[in-house]
């Protein structure tokens, strides 16, 4: 990452992408009369807009870099927590549902842990801390629900 702006343009552009992604897996599954599912996809799409709305307003005085979808350069061909989502049965069950949700929010994680890592920015390193900490917050949050359905 060269600065904030395009720190920041990344996150939101993960957490709109994972938006999409999760609202397009609820209305699949809904139409699919897989009710349990599909409330759980539009919890996560609302999660993930919140986490969306979060990032922008961090955005305060910087003005977002306009980026092309090209010229954002992933770990993978999509956003990270997209990326995960990509292939997901809309009749698939709870427990999968879930581990779909953990992948994908583990991804998260891992790109945002990675920028921590690798940065020499103060700024950058901050935000990068404040948004791995809260990846790793919905990796438990998931993880947990998986434990209590498993029992």
């Amino acid at each position: 990452m060269e600065s904030v702006d395009e720190f920041l343009a990344y996150a939101c552009k993960l957490e709109q992408e994972a938006v999409l992604r999760f609202k397009e897996l609820a209305e699949a599954a809904k139409t699919h009369g897989n009710k349990e599912v599909a409330d759980f996809f539009a919890q996560m799409a609302h999660y993930s807009q919140m986490h969306y709305q979060q990032a922008k307003e961090r955005c305060g005085f910087h003005d977002l870099p306009e980026m092309k979808p090209q010229d954002f350069q992933w770990p993978e061909m999509e956003s990270p927590e997209a990326a995960a989502i990509w292939g997901a049965d809309p009749l698939m069950g709870v427990q999968e549902a879930m581990r779909l949700a953990l992948d994908a929010e583990t991804r998260g994680y891992e790109f945002y842990k990675s920028i921590l890592d690798s940065t020499s920015d103060p700024e950058i390193r901050a935000m990068a801390q404040e948004f791995t900490e809260e990846e790793a917050e919905h990796v438990e949050a998931i993880q947990r629900w998986i434990v209590r359905l498993a029992a």
